[in-house]
């Protein structure tokens, strides 16, 4: 996505890939794990799948970025091809090749990340043929994984939690990832994590950076998304993915999004069509 923001806020959010933007004009603020932050012109903002954030202009001019998503399948095939063409590949096990990067950082300073990620942008939203795209997101993963990536994934920690928390949490997102599509009410949600309403809130906050009900809702948008790039009219995709009605869904889409579901069903394009998915 290209934007240029003004007075939109971003509801608290995350998405089911690495997301990287690069700000262009002005700033925009934003909380992730914990803190606020602010991504200037120049700066790289980097979200690992299912990193909670929001966002809005921190400056009188809005901000304008580029943003590029990158799915966990695609990282991990460039970064798996990057490995069989090293020299020390007999080093690399196979579980190492697979293994997916950690980004610490959600906010980056680095003159060669800039042009790396602008450049794999142009060619994707120019048109550019598919040699030239796999060339671009090729460089752009090798600079980010070179100089941004502090590690394998990790657990993420649960501040002042305990593991029984942790679990509580998990065991509440199984319910959730399973029954997105039906009304699960805060009694059902408790039984199944073991605890109480509250201790569930809480727990899950500490863990995915959203209540039970914004991750419930997160995962209706993302089956909404898979079936308007799928061919569904936004009626049907606001029906099939468990929204109230079309305005309900049309909403909740550009709060998260930023864009409405006819401006992103045209971006997809017929080529970009494929079975829907449920997050």
């Amino acid at each position: 996505m290209h934007a240029h923001f003004f007075s939109h806020r971003f509801h608290p959010h995350s998405h089911d890939a690495y997301s990287f933007a690069v700000t262009e004009i002005g700033a925009q603020r934003f909380r992730c794990r914990g803190a606020l932050r602010t991504s200037g012109a120049g700066m790289v903002m980097v979200f690992n799948p299912d990193d909670p954030h929001d966002g809005e202009a921190a400056a009188e001019l809005g901000y304008k970025y580029r943003i590029v998503h990158m799915g966990p399948d695609v990282m991990r095939n460039v970064l798996a091809d990057m490995a069989d063409t090293a020299a020390d590949t007999a080093a690399d096990s196979a579980a190492g090749r697979a293994a997916l990067p950690l980004f610490d950082r959600p906010v980056v300073s680095d003159p060669v990340l800039v042009p790396a990620l602008l450049r794999l942008h142009t060619a994707l939203v120019g048109g550019a043929g598919p040699l030239v795209r796999d060339e671009r997101l090729t460089a752009a993963v090798g600079a980010l994984v070179r100089r941004g990536a502090t590690g394998p994934p990790r657990a993420r920690e649960l501040p002042g939690g305990s593991g029984e928390q942790a679990r509580a949490a998990r065991r509440a997102r199984a319910l959730l990832e399973e029954a997105y599509l039906e009304e699960i009410p805060a009694a059902r949600l408790a039984e199944a994590a073991g605890c109480s309403r509250f201790a569930l809130y809480r727990a899950f906050r500490a863990a995915y950076g959203m209540a039970p009900s914004d991750f419930q809702r997160q995962l209706r948008l993302r089956r909404a998304r898979g079936l308007l790039v799928a061919g569904r009219s936004a009626a049907e995709a606001a029906a099939q993915a468990g929204f109230a009605d079309q305005s309900h869904f049309h909403r909740w889409f550009v709060r998260c999004f930023g864009v409405t579901p006819g401006t992103f069903q045209r971006a997809a394009g017929p080529d970009s069509r494929r079975t829907p998915q449920p997050w």
